[in-house]
């Protein structure tokens, strides 16, 4: 699916299905995930240990199978965005975004890149253009880009009806570790603070028509976050596919070839 196709289906209320990159390398991944089930993936740079060569090789790759390919930058950065951007990625994830100035940079320079300098502060304060030209010449060039911003901590849950009106946001993305952990209960996906804290983040998000990815490791996981509100639909990850189809294939054979043993037992 095209990043305009998303954003346009995401704005009517639909939903989309991707799932994370960070374990596999190189390009030939992308046949592997080219099937229509999936819209998106998210080449992880946080997490994953990618050189700017290879996500640029890897986002080449993903378009190059019919899929959106946005990338998970390591920190929120404006520069790492940039960097993301020139590895033509149809868009960017920011992680951990807890302050509205880093908000409002980091989706300003999806939509605002390559302007930079007195130019770019010129727009973020007063809307200002270096001509009519420019704005369009940048709405062509990046219009179709996404911008998800991570809220992943309290700090960022109890502001973020404030920190969401600071920039163009296509989506808001929960990682359940890090809000969790933030909140003193690791990993505590049914305690009820838990759900309390990303039932909020649910309802501020889609009062400004945003949708919430949440990061869903289990079929079970990604099901539970879909019935609150989750639109955005992120599952699993690629090396979290490929641990349990092996578990699952491998242990269907094993448990064939017992049943066989004791067949031939009887």
């Amino acid at each position: 699916m095209k990043p305009q196709d998303i954003k346009n289906k995401l704005q009517k209320g639909g939903q989309v299905f991707g799932t994370m990159i960070n374990f596999i390398e190189g390009v030939r991944w992308a046949q592997a995930f080219s099937s229509k089930a999936l819209d998106y993936v998210i080449i992880d740079a946080e997490h994953g240990s990618y050189s700017r060569g290879e996500i640029a090789r890897m986002v080449s790759a993903g378009q190059g199978a019919g899929l959106t390919v946005i990338v998970r930058v390591a920190d929120p950065d404006p520069t790492l965005v940039a960097i993301a951007l020139d590895a033509k990625a149809d868009g960017v994830l920011v992680p951990y975004c807890e302050d509205a100035e880093t908000i409002q940079r980091c989706a300003w320079k999806t939509y605002l890149h390559p302007l930079k300098g007195k130019a770019f502060e010129d727009v973020l304060k007063s809307g200002k253009f270096p001509s009519e030209k420019t704005k369009e010449y940048l709405n062509k060039k990046n219009g179709h880009k996404i911008f998800i911003a991570g809220i992943e901590s309290i700090t960022a849950v109890n502001d973020l009806d404030n920190l969401i009106q600071k920039g163009p946001i296509d989506g808001v993305f929960v990682g359940p570790n890090d809000l969790s952990t933030s909140m003193g209960i690791p990993d505590e996906l049914e305690n009820d603070d838990y759900i309390e804290a990303l039932t909020k983040i649910l309802n501020i998000s889609e009062s400004h028509n945003i949708p919430v990815m949440v990061h869903g490791f289990t079929p079970e996981r990604t099901l539970k976050t879909m019935e609150l509100g989750a639109r955005f639909v992120l599952h699993s990850s690629d090396g979290g596919m490929i641990t349990q189809s092996i578990e699952r294939e491998f242990n269907a054979i094993r448990q064939e070839k017992i049943e066989d043993s004791e067949s031939e037992a009887i």
